[in-house]
């Protein structure tokens, strides 16, 4: 059954301003009086009337009256024709998708409103009553969506070779017509009007009886006028709109691409130089289609120009040949050098945003170690780099500029020797036809240089996305995937050979033969970097196959050692776009042990989680992600070392409730350190150097092989030294008042939850009512405030700067119309004196020359300073910016404002700001000799001026917000884009692409709809004001025409109208560029913005220097110490006292939201403290700064991260040590064979995160990095957790020897890491609940002792 909605359109018209309304009523008075006056004076005079001077003053004011009783009743009426229409639904309860109800109007828009914008009218009107929300700016037409691109573009891929360049104009070559035709009807009418500036002069100088000639040529210059403007705007809609579409289209390819990449080609491109190719690459591309004609429109252009230079001063015009010429032989050498100046700019510019990248996703231990400075020089140094490029690019742009500005006069002075030379009269007709073709001569010679770099970048782009789009993908064949096998296997490989590597040179897997039956638990071990995350990326098909065959029957879910957790809601990282089923999620919470974190969570699983779960304990993340997996319900399970992030009690309850529980009956391929479970396997692999070389169930392998047994033997001695220990605490537990209960259930207290690292539960209390951590960006409202241009234009040099940029401009001006005053002025006078008429042109033109040279150099070296001193306040307020900051500010803003923002600083507002000065000067110029030489036009010109400010007003409030939200709907692509790339192994696992497809074209469709309509809005602007500009110089054209001679002079015609031509242009662009300008200023309010960012702490305290050798002995002493992460969050320490020995090893236990990595990160002042203190060998820390206090310890963290770079630059970052003692480190972390057996030793590549190394062998080359510092205190948190138990031990034996002398804190989920210890602290609730040596913790019941128990325990029953 239909339902039928009606609609009702409700118009209503907007007042016109009380200024305009007053000036009409005013003027209908004056323009009465002197109609009564005229009409008097010929009743009373007769026939006796001096027909030369006043008939033609008294038709003008009878015909205006007209007119201008017209305007008096609209402003009594206060109508101003613009009309706001309102849609209205009949029904209240009539439900419609919010996106599709409100569709731009351009998709039902008539011809008429499509030529004249109208359609834009009802979001203008919006705009101008409040600032516009996301929610209010219409969905882009569903013809021009991002789906629409996507499938046209692959469409058309495979057609067209696989060459981006081939397949755009395939998808697009209908839209390239179109403006191809615009072009050519724009260039067909712009001559029009300087052929009839000679016919204008002609007549006002000849005989006036036959007004109609005048007539005529008033209705042809109006004809063209308006057809140039149409032109000439539809041009400039439909090329953005064509990059707008480009844009989509591409950003869609290069999303589906990088779904589809394989591991190498990923690695070959990198995470930052794939967001590169969709942030800039595809922008690139854009921008040049407002360009693409330019560069074969050119030459017609010119050759047009030539040929009316031609009609007038006959070969005289050859002169201009040879300056043009000369002048394009220039700019062409210029656009060249520009090129290469705007190449290395990019390159500098991807090297900056590519390490600022870096920085920002490694922050937590940027700051931990102390390596600030380093970046921060690092950055610099890039910047400086950049900065030269784009120095020598904007003074080439500026040298290039001024020689254009100068072509007018220089060419003009030319033709003019030549001529008086060769003896052709130079009337002014003739003169100030030239001068105009001239001008127009001017436009493509200045962006001829623009366009040649346009295209040339363009087709670099071109070059990089085709090699980025046939980059080397994962075969979907490598893996037969079926739905059900009917031999019961699940999982086959036969004869496996396996590379991470497309060419399959380097073998990762070699000989891999196993089967698993469907439903069972079947378990792979081994030692670090044998290959056992490899073995589950083969059964994915991530790897290349050289050999074999692999057989996958079912659906698969992945989870990752490393974890990949979305910004967004726990709920919707958990349903991962799966529909909600109440009872199964809330089964998948109980047996992920999420319940208890969700209680101490505010907001419970709305609760969003930060960007790359930077606000969740490493055992938190990896639970979610198991929660994500097991609520798929999929057939196949691929587990990469779940257990390794959760403490004993957490991952036993794990691997009851969830391994044989809710995913009893599934089959589970488990990679595991922990031995423990291996009796609960069906089958266990055992891995070594690449090669599975042990297979079958526990007791088996234990007799039959040495390197299960190792494993095994290594674990056993560890928990042997826990049972000993835990025989001892039974017998205590056991006694008649024991002091604590066996279970350690207390420990987690009323809302505590299970496991790990207290970080989220800690953190995320927020406001109340807000569940949101990240909150949405900061946008300002309304028009940009006058400080904030008062800040930029007086940043580098004060108001000195600005004045002189503004002195030199307006005398620039009043230099070029001397010139052409001069020209009127010597043009008709009898006693025509040649040499002096060029010699004092020439000199005008000189100084003019300099002048416009003298101000290009100052606005582009003020605007240069006032870059670098934004970037200098932004980096170095992003650097001291507290942890809590990064914390809750994705990343994605802060590269918008270092990349995108920067840019327009850098390039776009100095140029266009100083070009808006001197057009507003254009202006005023033309307008003076129009009113001097017509001077009714000024009943018109001054209504014109108002009505322009006001058009800029009321559009100004609409596309000032829209440019606001495109910067802050172009984030979240970014960021996903990012997030994607970094997850994709996980996506692709889970076989979710086509969810992550949607979300893209979401996102790009947000953001493109600001752009179609802020696009729509300049063009709806320019359209109307040149209108009006028109109109009026039509108007201004016919007083001149019905003037007297005794008024005005005919060659003061030609002066008028040479300079009344471009005046609707000229009008538009001044008014334009001044809206361009304020929209781009937005970017100095984002990057100001970041440059007030509170700051922590200060790195340097000039007063208070520790000794070089601090801290020598290592004591510490904590005093009630209280902490809070913010001052509306509870309290997470909660008057902690305690008192460490130097030397003494201190182990730390608790439960998640006890608050252990709480009190290391007070360690290092990351959170400072709300009460209390903590003293270091007699020196409260809270004095120092804090580089002093943090670059004096060590630290192993719980996620090992690794910078993109080698081994020595992550080894030793700063380059403090010599080869041999890296080499010395990388010996004793177990790991100088596997770099000695790489070709490059320690210049071995270490890809982005890492991602070339296997987990445990990061968190070895972390603690390489702690062996070179011998720092006198070290932390370690959850250090060993990826490695095996036989590697820990080896670590562990290590750290005994080489910090020997050193204190030591280490938290730690491995009993055995902990239990040999001096002491031992238990931490619940924010609270020190025991602290002394282990042996007489187990000699009482405790719950250390407790825990201890659990920990020997853990396999039984299982």
């Amino acid at each position: 059954m239909k339902t039928y909605r009606w609609w009702i359109l409700r118009i209503r018209s907007i007042a016109t301003p009380m200024v305009i309304r007053r000036y009409w009523v005013m003027i209908l008075v004056t323009v009465a009086l002197f109609s009564v006056v005229g009409v008097a004076r010929m009743i009373i005079a007769g026939g006796n009337i001096d027909q030369n001077l006043r008939i033609d003053d008294d038709i003008f004011y009878l015909a205006s009256l007209l007119l201008f009783a017209h305007l008096f009743i609209v402003a009594i009426r206060r109508a101003s024709g613009i009309c706001i229409v309102q849609e209205h639904r009949d029904g209240a309860d009539s439900v419609v998708d919010t996106n599709e109800s409100n569709v731009s109007g351009y998709a039902s828009a008539s011809p008429i409103s499509k030529a004249m914008w109208l359609w834009m009218n009802p979001l203008l009107s919006k705009g101008s009553r409040a600032p516009l929300t996301l929610d209010e700016v219409p969905a882009l037409p569903p013809v021009y969506r991002a789906q629409e691109m996507a499938q046209l573009f692959e469409t058309n891929w495979g057609e067209s070779g696989k060459k981006v360049k081939y397949a755009l104009i395939r998808c697009f070559w209908k839209d390239i017509a179109l403006t191809a035709f615009l072009a050519m009807v724009r260039l067909a009418v712009m001559f029009v009007g300087p052929s009839l500036i000679h016919s204008f002069v002609k007549f006002a100088s000849g005989d006036r009886s036959n007004l109609s000639e005048g007539y005529f040529l008033v209705l042809t210059l109006l004809v063209a006028k308006l057809v140039e403007v149409l032109s000439s705007h539809q041009f400039n809609f439909q090329t953005q709109k064509l990059g707008m579409l480009i844009r989509s289209t591409l950003i869609t390819a290069l999303y589906k691409k990088g779904l589809r990449l394989s591991f190498s080609s990923r690695q070959a491109h990198g995470v930052g130089q794939i967001v590169n190719y969709m942030a800039v690459d595809c922008q690139q591309l854009s921008d040049m289609m407002p360009q693409m004609h330019s560069l074969w429109l050119m030459p017609l252009q010119l050759g047009v120009s030539l040929v009316l230079l031609y009609a007038y001063v006959g070969g005289a015009m050859l002169v201009s040949v040879f300056a043009i010429a000369s002048m394009i032989a220039l700019t062409f050498l210029i656009a060249l050098r520009n090129i290469k100046y705007q190449v290395n700019l990019m390159m500098n510019r991807d090297s900056r945003m590519k390490t600022t990248n870096e920085l920002l996703n490694n922050i937590r231990v940027i700051k931990l170690q102390a390596w600030e400075e380093h970046f921060s020089k690092q950055i610099q140094n890039l910047r400086r780099k950049e900065y030269e490029w784009i120095s020598k690019l904007m003074y080439a742009i500026a040298y290039n500029l001024s020689m254009i500005w100068s072509i007018p006069v220089v060419i003009a002075a030319l033709i003019f020797v030549a001529a008086i030379f060769m003896h052709i009269p130079l009337e002014a007709g003739t003169v100030f036809t030239i001068t105009t073709i001239l001008k127009i001569l001017q436009e493509p010679v200045k962006t001829f240089p623009q366009t040649l770099m346009s295209i040339y970048q363009g087709m670099i782009s071109l070059k990089r996305l085709d090699g980025y789009l046939t980059s080397y993908e994962l075969q979907t064949k490598t893996v037969e995937r079926e739905e059900a096998c009917g031999d019961g296997l699940a999982v086959e490989i036969i004869g496996g050979t396996f590379s991470w590597e497309d060419e399959g040179e380097e073998q990762i897997l070699k000989d891999i033969n196993f089967q698993i039956k469907k439903g069972r638990l079947s378990a792979i071990v081994g030692t670090v970097g044998s290959g056992k995350s490899s073995l589950l990326a083969a059964v994915l098909g991530e790897l290349h196959k050289s050999s074999g065959k692999v057989r996958v029957c079912g659906n698969t879910a992945y989870v990752s050692q490393t974890s990949w957790i979305q910004n967004a809601t726990i709920q919707e990282n958990i349903l991962f776009g799966s529909k909600m089923d109440k009872k199964r999620y809330s089964d998948v919470l109980r047996a992920c042990s999420l319940e208890k974190d969700l209680e101490i969570f505010e907001f419970g699983d709305q609760t969003e989680i930060g960007e790359r779960g930077i606000n969740l304990s490493g055992g938190q993340k990896q639970r979610i992600q198991l929660a994500r997996a097991v609520y798929q319900d999929c057939d196949i399970y691929l587990l990469d070392d779940v257990f390794s992030a959760v403490d004993a009690l957490t991952g036993t309850k794990i691997f009851k409730e969830c391994v044989r529980g809710a995913l009893k009956g599934k089959t589970i391929l488990l990679v595991s350190h922990q031995v423990d479970f291996l009796h609960n396997a069906d089958l266990i692999m055992v891995m070594h150097d690449g090669k599975i070389v042990q297979s079958g169930k526990y007791e088996e392998l234990l007799k039959s092989g040495m390197d299960f047994r190792a494993l095994v033997a290594a674990n056993e001695t560890s928990v042997g030294i826990v049972e000993m220990s835990t025989n001892q605490y039974e017998l205590q537990s056991n006694s008649p008042h024991p002091i604590t209960p066996k279970s350690p259930q207390n420990l987690s207290g009323k809302k505590n939850a299970n496991g790990e690292n207290r970080s989220f539960s800690e953190q995320s209390n927020a406001d109340n009512g807000n569940s949101k951590l990240i909150e949405d960006e900061k946008r300002e409202i309304g028009q940009v405030s006058l400080g904030v241009y008062k800040q930029y234009c007086t940043m580098a040099y004060g108001w000195w700067g600005i004045g002189a940029v503004v002195i030199s401009s307006l005398l620039w001006q009043l230099s070029l119309m001397k010139s052409d005053y001069w020209l009127a002025e010597t043009s008709t006078t009898h006693t025509f004196n040649p040499s002096l008429f060029i010699e004092v042109y020439a000199i005008i033109g000189v100084i003019s020359c300099i002048l416009v040279g003298l101000r290009m150099f100052l606005q582009t070296f003020i605007g240069l300073k006032t870059a670098q001193s934004f970037f200098d306040q932004m980096l170095e307020s992003v650097l001291h910016a507290p942890m809590s900051f990064f914390d809750t500010t994705p990343s994605g803003r802060i590269l918008t404002r270092a990349s995108n923002d920067q840019f327009n600083v850098d390039v776009l507002i100095p140029f266009f700001l100083s070009q808006t000065v001197a057009m507003y000067f254009t202006v005023i110029g033309i307008l003076f000799i129009i009113i001097q030489n017509a001077w009714p036009a000024a009943f018109l010109i001054f209504p014109l001026i108002w009505l322009n400010f006001w058009y800029r007003r009321y559009y100004l409030s609409t596309s000032r917000e829209l440019s606001r939200l495109d910067s802050i709907t172009k984030a979240p692509i970014i960021h996903q884009f990012s997030e994607t790339i970094s997850g994709v192994m996980t996506i692709r696992g889970f076989g979710k692409q086509d969810k992550f497809f949607q979300e893209n074209f979401d996102r790009v469709n947000s953001n493109l709809r600001m752009d179609f309509h802020n696009n729509a809005s300049n063009v709806w602007l320019g359209f109307r004001l040149e209108m009006i500009g028109s109109f009026v110089l039509c108007a201004a054209t016919m007083f001149m025409v019905l003037l007297p001679s005794t008024i005005r002079k005919p060659e003061y015609v030609g002066l008028s109208l040479s300079y009344g031509l471009p005046l609707n242009g000229v009008l538009f662009w001044a008014i334009f560029l001044s809206c361009f300008v304020e929209n781009r200023m937005v970017s100095v309010e984002r990057i100001k913005q970041f440059t007030a960012i509170p700051s922590e702490a200060p790195w340097k305290n000039p007063n208070f220097v520790p000794s070089s050798d601090w801290p020598n002995h290592g004591d510490i002493v904590v005093s009630n110490l209280h902490v809070r992460y913010r001052w509306n969050t509870p309290l997470v320490l909660k008057g902690i006292s305690l008192s460490i020995h130097g030397g003494e090893r201190i182990g730390v236990v608790g439960r998640t939201g006890s608050g252990k990595s709480t009190l290391i990160q007070v360690f290092f002042r990351l959170v400072e403290p709300s009460a209390g203190n903590i003293i270091i060998d007699g020196i409260d820390i809270s004095n120092l700064g804090l580089h002093d206090l943090r670059s004096r310890f060590g630290i192993i963290p719980q996620e090992p991260v690794l910078l993109e770079g080698t081994v020595r630059s992550n080894i030793d970052p700063i380059g403090l040590y010599s080869d041999d003692e890296i080499w010395k480190s990388l010996q004793r972390c177990q790991l100088k064979d596997v770099v000695a057996a790489k070709p490059e030793k320690l210049d071995a590549s270490v890809a982005d995160c890492g991602d070339n190394w296997s987990v445990g062998q990061r968190q070895l080359l972390c603690l390489g990095r702690v062996l070179l510092k011998r720092s006198k205190i070290l932390f370690m948190d959850e250090a060993t957790a990826s490695v095996d138990s036989q590697t820990d031990a080896v670590i562990q034996k290590i750290i005994h020897e080489d910090f020997a002398d050193c204190t030591i804190i280490t938290i730690a989920h491995r009993i055995p890491t902990v239990i040999d210890c001096d002491r031992v602290l238990v931490v619940n609730d924010g609270l020190v609940k025991e602290f002394d040596k282990p042996s007489k913790l187990l000699e009482r019941p405790s719950l250390f002792g407790a825990l201890v128990q659990e920990y020997s325990n853990r396999s039984s029953g299982l």
